[in-house]
C-alpha cells in the first residue's frame, strides 16, 4: 500500500469533528481518488496503532455502516465511540446520517 496516501487520509481523519461521520468514499474523493474508497478502507484498518490517534472510528460506509467494527478492539469500541460523542447507532447504523455526515469536499480547501 502507498503509505504517502495512507498519511493523506489520516490527515482528513484527523479533521473530522468530533460528533461528525464522514465515509470512505467521500475521503476518496476529496483526495482525487475516487476510485480508492477500499484503499481508505485499508488505511482505517491500519490506522489503530498510528500516533497522533487517528479516530477511525467517524470513517463509515457510504449510507452510515459501522463497516469496519470488526477492526477495533471489540465488535462495540466503535459504536461506543461515536455513542460517547453524541451520535446514536442502531444496528451498527447510524441514526440520522445526513446529520451527523461531514464531507471533507464541501468542509475543507484543498
Amino acid at each position: 500500500m502507498d503509505k504517502d496516501f495512507f498519511e493523506q487520509v489520516y490527515q482528513v481523519v484527523r479533521l473530522i469533528p468530533k460528533g461528525k461521520v464522514t465515509s470512505y468514499g467521500a475521503i476518496a474523493a476529496y483526495l482525487s481518488a475516487k476510485r480508492s474508497s477500499r484503499v481508505v478502507g485499508y488505511a482505517m484498518n491500519a490506522a489503530h496503532t498510528v500516533k497522533p490517534r487517528i479516530p477511525a472510528h467517524r470513517v463509515v460506509n457510504r449510507v452510515g455502516l459501522l463497516t469496519g467494527k470488526h477492526h477495533f478492539e471489540t465488535p462495540f469500541a466503535m459504536q461506543a465511540a461515536l455513542e460517547k460523542e453524541g451520535i446514536k447507532v442502531e444496528d451498527d447504523q447510524i441514526v440520522n446520517f445526513d446529520k451527523h455526515f461531514w464531507d471533507p469536499s464541501v468542509n475543507l480547501k484543498l
